[in-house]
């Protein structure tokens, strides 16, 4: 049950773990006016500070899995983030989407997020400068707005991403057909059109379970988690971990908890009845070409040599196995509602941990791809912390790439510097309190900033 409870982080991108800041005494008198309510059927959070400097902050929360929750509408990813925004005279607002935002809602929270913005502008006042923030999920979400609705925003900071949500599940997919061919073989688990998915999300938990302590489960699930680029670093305070048993131990909670719990069979069904059919396919894919491409390929066959199995015939077994083929107007829908074209009309700025499994770093280097092809290069930055966990940033990272972003919106320039040294400086000037990185069920830790250089590898599974 507490590793439940943490995917609430790891993947819906909630923060679980933030908790409202008191302000002091002395500052009641200059705390927000805050705004509830709902908009067809959505709910909706606002804060305007008494000195608005005029610029609206809108954030998108990212995918809530069925059966969690979460009490108000969040409107930042840290809430020290929050708190220096409307302490320097930003306006925040948010809605939670419809359905209580839980499940695939692309859609939905397009549309709900720009029924918020035409009721600030009626309510509160047309901003001078409306900038999207997404987080995991909802980086999509706000990269399609601003491509599509650039007369209404002026930028997009997008903290760990899910650019490629197509991608996203369809290399959920081919782990969760890993788990099930090679650690629960025979058993009658669908992972699409599923009669039962919770019961398949159980069955494929209890493989996992029973096998990771084998060397032969350990390197079957260090294939899995290799098929969709997944890394070892699993939690945020802790350092990457360097022996490979320690590594494939966390890679085994990244697939478990993010893509089996998370964008598992559940996650699945969700966007099957959204979408009027499975949009999801491994028919053609190559597993053997991929795992090469994923560069973990050495670090399997260490596994694999290990636990005295012979890697071609389970990537044999994987070949053999029956496909799943997806529904065309389906995939049609996803690509739609969840795919972006890369054609940067506004500047926008990608912040990702190097270890995130629940969003890869792939996903900023596809994405990236995309903007070279169909928009403007010079639009996009893409900043790495160097850093375990899902959107693991600290406040003064997310503000740094924040104050970067407004930089190239308000001059047309970038910062003369964003190397990483430049950058870690910056966000080394703020308080420590905004030093502060959130942990799955812990408190806090402090954490110095930790820009770096980084090349994430090929995505596994690119949608375009």
């Amino acid at each position: 049950m507490i590793m439940r409870r943490l995917l609430a982080t790891l993947i819906a991108g909630v923060v679980v773990c933030a908790s409202t800041v008191a302000l002091p005494a002395q500052a009641a008198a200059q705390e927000p006016r805050e705004h509830k309510g709902e908009i067809n059927g959505a709910r909706y959070r606002v804060e305007v500070p008494k000195r608005w400097n005029g610029t609206l902050v809108l954030y998108s929360h990212g995918y809530i899995p069925d059966g969690f929750t979460v009490g108000q509408v969040q409107l930042s990813n840290n809430d020290e983030t929050r708190e220096w925004l409307l302490d320097h005279g930003y306006a925040l607002a948010a809605s939670e989407y419809q359905n209580k935002g839980v499940g695939y809602l692309i859609k939905e929270a397009m549309r709900d997020q720009l029924a918020l913005l035409d009721w600030f502008n009626a309510n509160v006042g047309k901003p001078r400068r409306t900038v999207l923030s997404g987080q995991s999920l909802g980086g999509s979400i706000a990269t399609l707005l601003a491509e599509r609705y650039p007369n209404r925003f002026d930028g997009a900071l997008n903290l760990c991403a899910v650019y490629d949500p197509l991608n996203t599940f369809n290399t959920a997919l081919d782990i969760n057909f890993a788990v099930r061919t090679l650690l629960a073989p025979g058993e009658d688990i669908d992972l699409v059109n599923s009669r039962d998915p919770k019961a398949g999300r159980a069955a494929l938990h209890d493989a996992i379970n029973r096998t990771r302590e084998t060397r032969q489960g350990q390197a079957r699930l260090a294939l899995a988690a290799a098929l969709g680029n997944v890394t070892g670093w699993f939690h945020p305070h802790e350092p990457k971990p360097t022996d490979p048993a320690g590594w494939i131990r966390r890679q085994s909670d990244w697939v478990q908890w993010a893509k089996v719990d998370g964008n598992g069979t559940v996650a699945f069904a969700d966007i099957a009845q959204r979408a009027g059919g499975n949009p999801l396919s491994n028919v053609g894919v190559n597993y053997t070409g991929q795992l090469a491409r994923s560069g973990q390929r050495a670090a399997v066959e260490r596994a694999y040599r290990k636990a005295g199995l012979d890697l071609r015939a389970d990537l044999a077994r994987l070949a053999a196995a029956p496909r799943i083929a997806s529904e065309r107007d389906a995939l049609r829908h996803m690509y739609r509602y969840g795919v972006p074209t890369g054609g940067t009309r506004v500047p926008i700025v990608g912040l990702h941990t190097t270890g995130d499994a629940g969003a890869p770093p792939d996903q900023g280097r596809w994405y990236a791809d995309q903007v070279r092809r169909n928009g403007h290069p010079d639009r996009l930055r893409q900043f790495y912390v160097e850093r375990g966990g899902h959107c693991s940033f600290n406040a003064a990272e997310e503000l740094t790439a924040f104050r970067a972003l407004l930089t190239r919106i308000d001059t047309g320039h970038w910062p003369r510097h964003t190397d990483p040294r430049r950058l870690n400086a910056e966000a080394n000037r703020f308080d420590p309190r905004f030093h502060l990185v959130a942990a799955y069920g812990e408190s806090k830790k402090t954490m110095a900033p930790a820009f770096t250089r980084y090349s994430p590898p090929l995505t596994s599974r690119p949608s375009r």
